[in-house]
């Protein structure tokens, strides 16, 4: 089998309703690449939805024209056009023939070429697309608008497997030994019955272990058949967090028809491991016990929209990964294709997610967080025709991933009168009713009933087990109050709970054999210490690991803040307070507040910064996010032991600012760490720093991902003063290059709402970052402009 990126496309913002056509004259077009996202070129406006981040939707169109005579087509070959996910309404015509819409902006689609090409006489193909995102508020968060995912030409032999047709499974391990399953759906197209011979090859990616399994089958003309192989592995390499070890699985067919041989080559990475939830133990990996320390991801990066490059979600998974995090819940659809791959080589447990709703739609807000009334727009609509599509969609093609453990079939599908109701409570509240009318709030018997929510998600659950009974079938659950009364949670193997921690108890009495795992979780010490000291809690997801466009709670705010790393993937202060909780190697991190009193005398408490330049005598909190078990501060000479904040989970103490420094320092066992902060200068200059892909990681990225070092490179530009000490102001960089691309600048700012064409943004905490296609060429150089500091030159 060969595949193909077809990545140039034309575009155009706006509807033509001859655009399908195949001689439709498009010269005029935008050039643009797939992954593409028109929302963030459009500006900011605050007539557009909150919800969605005040950008804009709308139609667009995108053309591509293929030369097939650069492809190697053959009579018999079989052509499939591969859409790993439009956003949304896709609606194809192919050489003007009409193939269909699909409303999902998730799911992935495949569209058969062979006959289409027959009438192609010209050799020719164009391919015309649709995309309706007129619905602006069809969300709760941002989705982006246009083809954001791949697009892929895949060339078969007559005899082929099929899409996703090709299973890995870990079926049992020992300490010496796996057995693993690999299942192939194969197509013959010949009239004739044909004998294939099917060689799989198992290897690992540090080609240290090869393992060979052969079969010859009969194959039926035009029918397409299943084989398994079912075999023992002595003493594999085990895929797991700490060592996510995986395999090159490259499925060979040999065959010969009518005098001509044939061999075509199927390659799938995937790991050998196995995983279960125990409702009195937890989670175990590889029958190791663990605790499920996980984050909650949308898919969007800031200016990229939606149309992320992989080399960007690698900075942004490596820093989550440094702080402990070793999990993620794909917030609140299925994601593309190539983080599912990122979080297999980076070593994350995946919870995959493939509905924020059913067949009622939720509350959609537009003009602010909450603010009434809201719009209902959104996949509701589609729900009856296409969950059965997308849900199989979402299993069979991510099914392989060894990092995935669960599929979740809803997120707070239950949420309280949104829409639906129950009798057994008088009044209803969930978890985020600020400004909710009091009538929003009471039982309306006129409202769907939430019983109709067990009947759905029980033929949800048979869906998914029908393609996969290894992993568990969960659901986060926004109201379980109700909910465990319902039925809803009761043929859940996995029961998710969203920010229900103080029902942990009760409800694991309630059901004994089944696990309960914070699905949504807050990001206070409470909250991880329940998980922490409960043996029968898995874990806890918290929202979110990274900042987001879209659920803002009112202009200019155009994104939600709830993460540990601001849409620049830079480290917010309770990131380090995490790194705190959930690593081991000895760290500090020194940050302080101001401690000022109003006319009542009540102490007014600050946001933390890394920061000391306080008037002399000036009341000052001073705090350590440290995993160390004795904590000092020295200063003017004098050290202080710090305590530690068994509510908060960090060392404080309080001190009267000075003019020399203050330093931390913490011992755990003969280890020791230190940080020191300053009074900090004015900038001097600008510092500019290449994001590299760590040494060890770049030869399997570029395995899988072959140009990941050459899509966009990541400069992390900051202020710094004559010290050299970050200069913590928001200061305008304008950014010039030449012999390349300005692709955007982020800051991670929700309130700024520069568009992201714009080539200057304002630093954020002194920081922000540039992204650039350099030209393969010749060298990329970038200027970079701001008042006060002589222009600095970058060369990539």
């Amino acid at each position: 089998m060969k595949n193909y990126k077809i990545s140039n496309w034309l575009f155009f913002q706006g509807d033509d309703s001859i655009a399908w056509q195949k001689d439709y004259a498009d010269e005029s077009w935008q050039a643009v690449t797939i992954p593409h996202d028109w929302s963030v070129s459009n500006p900011f406006s605050k007539n557009n939805s909150s919800g969605t981040g005040y950008l804009p939707g709308g139609i667009g169109w995108y053309r591509c024209h293929i030369p097939l005579t650069e492809f190697p087509i053959k009579d018999n070959s079989v052509v499939q056009l591969t859409f790993d996910g439009v956003y949304k309404n896709a609606q194809v015509w192919i050489n003007g023939y009409n193939h269909g819409i699909r409303p999902s902006g998730y799911s992935s689609f495949t569209f058969d070429l062979t006959e289409i090409l027959k009438y192609a006489p010209d050799n020719e193909l164009v391919i015309a697309v649709k995309v309706d995102h007129s619905d602006i508020a069809d969300s709760r968060w941002y989705n982006g608008s246009g083809i954001t995912r791949n697009v892929w030409l895949e060339i078969h032999d007559p005899i082929f497997i099929e899409k996703y047709g090709t299973t890995f499974s870990t079926l049992e391990y020992n300490s010496d030994y796996s057995k693993i399953c690999i299942d192939h759906s194969i197509t013959n197209t010949y009239s004739t019955i044909s004998n294939v011979t099917i060689v799989n090859e198992l290897v690992s990616m540090n080609e240290e272990q090869t393992y060979y399994f052969e079969k010859t089958i009969k194959l039926q003309p035009f029918k397409t058949s299943n084989i398994s192989f079912k075999e023992s592995l002595d003493n594999p390499r085990l895929w797991s967090t700490a060592e996510p070890n995986l395999y090159v699985l490259t499925t060979n067919l040999y065959y010969e028809v009518d005098g001509h041989k044939f061999h075509s080559k199927y390659i799938n990475h995937v790991g050998i491991r196995t995983s279960n939830f125990d409702a009195n133990n937890g989670f175990f990996l590889n029958n190791i016990n663990m605790k499920l320390k996980g984050v909650c991801l949308h898919e969007d990066a800031g200016c990229f929209g939606t149309a992320v490059p992989v080399s960007v979600w690698v900075r942004r998974l490596l820093k989550l990964k440094e702080m402990g995090c070793n999990a993620i819940r794909m917030a609140h659809n299925p994601h593309a294709p190539e983080l599912y791959t990122l979080c297999d080589i980076l070593g994350f447990l995946v919870i995959d997610e493939a509905f924020d709703e059913w067949e009622n739609p939720k509350n959609k807000w537009w003009q602010g967080h909450n603010v009434y009334p809201p719009k209902t727009e959104g996949y509701a609509h589609h729900f009856p025709n296409w969950y059965q599509e997308d849900l199989k969609n979402m299993v069979i093609r991510n099914r392989n991933h060894p990092s995935i453990i669960a599929w979740s079939i809803g997120n707070e599908i239950d949420y309280p009168n949104d829409p639906y109701a129950n009798p057994l409570f008088e009044e209803m509240t969930g978890n985020n009713d600020a400004n909710k009318p009091a009538q929003e709030r009471i039982y309306n018997p006129n409202r769907p009933d939430t019983c109709r929510l067990t009947t759905i998600a029980n033929n949800l659950i048979k869906i998914v087990k029908s393609i996969d009974e290894t992993r568990p079938v969960t659901l986060a659950a926004a109201f379980p109050e109700l909910s465990s009364q319902t039925g809803l949670l009761n043929d859940l193997d996995l029961i998710g709970y969203n920010y229900k921690e103080h029902l942990y108890e009760e409800h694991h009495k309630m059901f004994p054999n089944q696990p309960i795992i914070g699905s949504e979780n807050g990001h206070g010490y409470s909250q991880w210490k329940i998980v922490r000291d409960t043996s029968y809690i898995p874990g806890q997801f918290l929202w979110t690991g990274i900042d987001y466009l879209g659920e803002a709670r009112g202009w200019p705010i155009h994104g939600s803040s709830a993460g540990l790393l601001d849409l620049a993937g830079n480290e917010k202060s309770r990131y380090f307070l995490r790194k705190s909780w959930w690593t081991e190697n000895p760290m500090i991190y020194l940050v302080t507040r101001p401690l000022e009193t109003d006319t009542n005398n009540t102490t007014q408490i600050k946001e933390l910064a890394k920061k000391w330049d306080y008037c002399i005598g000036e009341r000052v909190e001073v705090i350590c996010f440290s995993n160390c078990e004795q904590v000092e501060i020295e200063l003017n000479g004098k050290r202080t032991p710090l305590v530690y904040d068994e509510d908060f989970g960090y060392f404080v103490t309080c001190v009267a600012a000075t003019d020399s420094s203050i330093k931390a320092f913490g011992y755990k066992g003969n280890q020791k760490v230190e940080e020191e902060i300053s009074t900090v200068l004015y900038p001097a200059q600008v510092k500019l720093e290449k994001w590299q892909i760590p040494a060890k990681l770049i030869d399997i990225l570029k395995f899988v991902f072959p140009d990941i070092d050459q899509d966009v490179a990541q400069i992390e530009c900051s202020l710094i003063d004559r010290n050299e000490k970050l200069s913590n102001i928001s200061q305008k960089v304008t950014v010039s290059v030449q012999n390349g691309k300005l692709l955007g600048i982020e800051n991670g700012k929700l309130d700024d709402v520069t568009d992201y064409t714009e080539a200057f943004r304002t630093t954020n905490g002194g920081k922000l970052v540039i992204y650039v296609q350099k030209n393969n060429t010749s060298d990329t150089q970038l200027r970079i402009e701001t008042n006060g500091i002589r222009d600095t030159l970058f060369t990539l």
